[in-house]
């Protein structure tokens, strides 16, 4: 096999974390040839765990557990948004680093995505909601049913916007037309 076969076969598992407090969500993808391939996704509920520092040990050693399991090539995460509540803000920081650490102590690289730039990879609209998130990933994966915690959906979009960003997609033209001729295979 050549290094241009190998280059094409390769396989990259990409591990997508929405940090919560409460709850934190997941998704794993491996794209292999351009084609994405959804792994897992789902949360982890902290909620029951009262004390903070607990709930940020329960988010490192699930984390830990993922990388574990899943081997991924890389970890996405989105950052915290701003808020008006400094407390839940701190909060959440807190939580987001935790799961960097835990994806740090494997020696996985780390990429952030804001929620804008989340959405717009995924729906086409840095404004979309959590539900038209949601539902586009169940088309692009064949879910057959809406989650209950749109966390869940939230990671996945995570995984599914670094793979974008990482010219996974290379946009030659201007028009929908173009686009739909230059990748068939992206026509569901």
């Amino acid at each position: 096999m050549s290094k241009v076969d190998k280059k094409i076969v390769k396989e990259k598992v990409i591990l997508g974390l929405d940090p919560g407090t409460n709850i934190m969500g997941y998704g794993v993808i491996t794209v292999r040839s351009g084609q994405i391939k959804l792994n897992q996704f789902g949360v982890i509920n902290m909620g029951k765990q009262g004390e903070h520092a607990l709930k940020l040990k329960k988010i490192f050693d699930r984390v830990l557990a993922l990388v574990d399991e899943y081997k991924p090539d890389e970890v996405a995460l989105e950052a915290p948004f701003f808020g008006k509540n400094v407390q839940s803000m701190l909060k959440l920081g807190r939580a987001q680093g935790v799961a960097m650490s835990a994806a740090l102590y494997r020696e996985i690289p780390i990429t952030e995505y804001a929620p804008k730039k989340v959405k717009q990879s995924v729906t086409g609209n840095g404004n979309a909601s959590k539900e038209q998130v949601a539902r586009m990933l169940m088309q692009v994966f064949a879910i057959k049913e809406l989650p209950k915690l749109f966390d869940s959906t939230d990671a996945l979009a995570v995984a599914v916007c670094h793979h974008y960003q990482n010219g996974a997609i290379k946009i030659k033209s201007k028009s929908w037309e173009g686009f739909l001729k230059e990748n068939p295979g992206r026509i569901l």
